[in-house]
């Protein structure tokens, strides 16, 4: 089973003990959104590992409580060159910065040795999952496959960084790095042990002589040349807490650039001897038996191979296993030896370091004495048609579609959740209609990542380039971004990355997705001409302006809008305006520069040509902001929705959109889209329901036991989890019938879509606010908010009885047929 990274703490070895108010005030001054004062400041010790001294600091301030991780080098002398914490520090940073391998964000090195004793470094602490046992107990052997593609993945991802592109190109030489590493553990080996120190065993000796000897050719060349992880195994990573996926990769001593095989051997070492017990387990050098699910060795070799795009590394594999074998009982031996001077962390790990570092040793050599240890070629490996595909299913998704969620998931994970508190504190300000400046520079670093206009489809891309541009490409607009006309992506691969975008309330908006601008870049993307793209897309596309769509009515049933009473009178070259409006969202927001507003033209006309859209500049005279309006109390600052009186509000006749009587085909061909991506986001805001009941299940206790053990809980999260995975594939289909068949034939689909998704998240927002008790109801955490946005779309875009109507008329005449 696997470990809470929360529950590998107690209290702080005595040997590593702290100065507290010194590092308290340190981090107050250096890390951002520290809290400058405290209620409680804890310090804990992480048991797990027995190199550099590792702390959970839990500072609490007012109702929040926030984690960071301290790592730091351990006291006393030190063998020259080990436990650089400054490196650790260098190395995660430029990762975290400019890649996107899974690691903890960095906040700050200190190199004080005045402040706590020793240099140290401040992380984030990642809340998931650690296995401690590489043969995965307690986990499903499916879920145990999945969680050894992830950790080759990782290992991959780590692997495909360029290092020079992100500032490692001097972390280390390249070349002779087995050479080097040999000559430098077996120092380190001989340093450690002999009199007074941990034993010394003479059958290192030899098989260092031996590794010597045996040094494959390709490490003299650098070819297999990279950064380096030096101690990559799946103990040293955090996994996600439900999802199968590597959130954080650890332990970065002994990092370096170098031989990346030596990496994957390292990991692969579980295979050969499992040294994660009290005892070392091993078959004489032979593979170990695993557990069911559990990919073998060569199967295991083979995904990191084509994940990494290396070749299958027979020849020199004989020597990794046994470098690996070696170092191992190199950093034992030396952990013993800080075990007997007494400034080892790990307690009884440490002290039984010694007789392990004998038997890795021993191992080694039956390794050797081995015929033959891999295969000539690797094992095949399912894989879909496309490259990078995940496993089985009709609704996959491909590796462009992939790597764009991977970035949004970091992106959300790292830059949108930590600010959501500060965008709830000022919506909730006397300052709530004013943008937060923190969400201005997220949409720059969005518009540079290639996370912006996401949405757009191709089509709707293409014909905005033929009208504008002459079919030029997104560089013709000029504002200095790619991208600009969006990804080129389809409805349903918008789907994986709208669901992303859907966990946060506040994330839509930070890369130019949200309602309703999108389904009114739609309109005009569609429906526009050449001058209402220049004046009004160009200025939405690039983020300088928001939106509003003005449609619902307060006198009248508006689901029905042939009921609006909102009045469009051609007058000359002007068209005069004169009704009232609410709910018109966006109308609130500073930004918010444009109004798309549906009303009627000819009262006479057939019903159904009654309707027109036309474009309103919000500044016109006669357009008044009469109040916001609250959804569960909620206002939705700074975008807000908002009540808007018409009163003879003048518009140039250029600004109708298509033409007099077009208002119902462009409303159908708006809302498709803008129906399914409410549903895609609703099946973000349950996932992040979903996580954050399970966090909560698995942190809080009742009647003596954890909420996740009780099984009226474990019941609930299991029908949550089916209703979402059901709803999920709809949504999928919808898409995906959107795409092939267009709006019309999708119908059907898109209204069950538009039923099941909010029901779902309500569902599900509901139990996890039913399990966070209190604080689920409160402003503390997301889920109140969520779940009103969730109830409110069994409203807009059309009541759940609109489009009950539609299925059952579908399905009637089916049935004639």
């Amino acid at each position: 089973m696997a470990q809470r990274t929360g529950e590998l703490v107690g209290e702080v070895n005595s040997a590593h003990q702290l100065d507290n108010d010194a590092l308290f005030r340190y981090c107050s001054s250096h890390v951002e959104g520290f809290p400058v004062s405290s209620s409680r400041f804890s310090v804990s010790q992480f048991g797990h590992g027995q190199s550099n001294p590792t702390y959970l600091l839990e500072v609490e301030s007012g109702h929040l409580v926030k984690r960071y991780v301290m790592r730091k080098k351990p006291p006393g002398k030190l063998l020259q060159s080990a436990h650089a914490v400054e490196r650790e520090f260098q190395v995660l940073h430029a990762l975290g910065t400019h890649t996107l391998v899974p690691v903890p964000k960095v906040f700050c090195l200190c190199t004080d040795s005045s402040v706590i004793g020793t240099p140290f470094y401040v992380m984030e602490f990642l809340e998931g999952r650690i296995f401690l046992d590489p043969m995965l107990p307690g986990v499903a052997p499916d879920k145990r496959r999945a969680l050894y593609h992830a950790t080759a993945n990782a290992l991959a991802s780590l692997h495909s960084a360029d290092v020079d592109a992100i500032g490692l190109g001097s972390f280390g030489r390249r070349n002779n790095y087995c050479k080097r590493q040999v000559e430098r553990w077996a120092k380190q080996y001989i340093a450690s042990t002999g009199e007074g120190k941990s034993e010394r065993n003479p059958r290192m000796l030899t098989l260092i002589d031996w590794l010597g000897e045996n040094i494959p050719s390709e490490d003299s060349s650098g070819s297999t040349a990279g950064l380096v992880h030096g101690d990559f195994r799946m103990d040293n990573m955090v996994f996600h807490p439900i999802e199968d996926r590597v959130i954080g990769i650890l332990d970065w001593e002994l990092s370096t650039l170098g031989n990346q095989m030596c990496d994957i051997a390292h990991s692969s070492m579980l295979y050969i001897a499992d040294f994660s017990q009290g005892k070392v387990k091993h078959n004489n050098g032979f593979e170990l038996d695993i557990s069911e699910g559990v990919p073998s060795l060569e199967e295991y070799i083979a995904d990191y191979c084509s994940a990494a795009g290396k070749q299958w590394p027979v020849a020199g594999w004989k020597f990794y296993i046994a470098f690996s074998l070696f170092r191992g009982a190199s950093i034992l031996a030396g952990v013993h030896n800080r075990y007997i001077m007494g400034n080892a962390s790990g307690g009884k790990r440490a002290q039984d370091a010694g007789e392990k570092a004998n038997d890795l040793i021993q191992i080694a050599w039956s390794y050797i004495q081995r015929e033959t240890v891999l295969s000539k070629n690797p094992p095949s490996i399912a894989k879909g048609k496309d490259e990078g595909l995940e496993s089985g299913g009709r609704f996959v998704p491909n590796k462009k579609v992939k790597d764009l969620r991977d970035k949004l998931i970091k992106f959300i994970e790292e830059r949108v959740y930590p600010m959501e508190q500060e965008f709830s504190k000022l919506a909730q300000s006397s300052m709530r209609w004013t943008v937060h400046p923190q969400e201005e520079k997220l949409k720059e670093i969005a518009k540079k990542e290639g996370l912006w206009n996401l949405f757009i489809p191709l089509d709707s891309a293409a014909r905005a380039r033929e009208i504008l541009f002459d079919g030029r490409g997104d560089d013709a607009i000029g504002t200095g971004f790619p991208n600009q006309l969006g990804a080129g992506l389809s409805n349903l691969e918008y789907g994986y990355l709208c669901e992303i975008m859907g966990r946060s309330v506040w994330a839509p908006q930070v890369f130019n997705c949200g309602a309703p601008d999108t389904g009114n870049m739609e309109v005009l993307l569609r429906y526009g001409n050449k001058e209402q793209l220049q004046e009004w897309l160009i200025p939405l596309l690039s983020g300088t302006i928001r939106s509003g769509f003005a449609m619902t009515e307060p006198q009248v049933a508006s689901s029905d809008a042939t009921n609006i009473e909102c009045s469009i009178r051609r007058e000359g070259d002007t068209y005069v305006i004169n009704g009232k409006k609410w709910w018109t969202s966006g109308a609130m927001d500073p930004r918010c520069k444009l109004l798309i507003l549906m009303g009627k033209t000819d009262f006479k006309a057939p019903i159904h040509k009654q309707q027109s859209m036309i474009l309103v500049d919000i500044n016109t005279p006669g357009v008044k902001i009469i109040r916001p309006l609250t959804v569960f109390g909620f206002d939705d600052a700074p975008h807000g929705h908002a009540e808007v009186s018409f009163e003879n509000v003048r518009v140039p006749a250029k600004n109708i959109l298509l033409g007099e009587g077009r208002g119902f085909e462009i409303a159908q061909g708006r809302l498709g889209p803008g129906r399914l991506h409410h549903c895609m986001r609703l099946i973000g805001a349950a996932e992040r329901g979903m996580q954050l009941m399970v966090q909560r299940s698995l942190q809080r206790r009742t009647f003596g036991k954890l909420i996740a053990q009780h099984g009226s809980f474990v019941s609930d999260l299991a029908k949550c989890r089916i209703e979402l995975e059901k709803t999920r594939l709809l949504v999928f289909e919808a898409a995906d019938q959107l795409d092939r068949f267009g709006n019309k034939k999708a119908r059907g689909a898109l209204a069950m879509a538009k039923v099941a998704a909010p029901n779902m998240a309500m569902k599900v927002l509901e139990t996890a606010i039913q399990v966070h008790g209190a604080a689920g109801v409160s402003g503390d955490t997301v889920l109140a908010h969520l779940w009103a946005t969730a109830r409110t779309l069994r409203i807009a875009d059309g009541p759940d009885e609109v489009h009950i109507g539609t299925i059952a008329k579908l399905e009637l005449k089916r049935a004639k047929l």
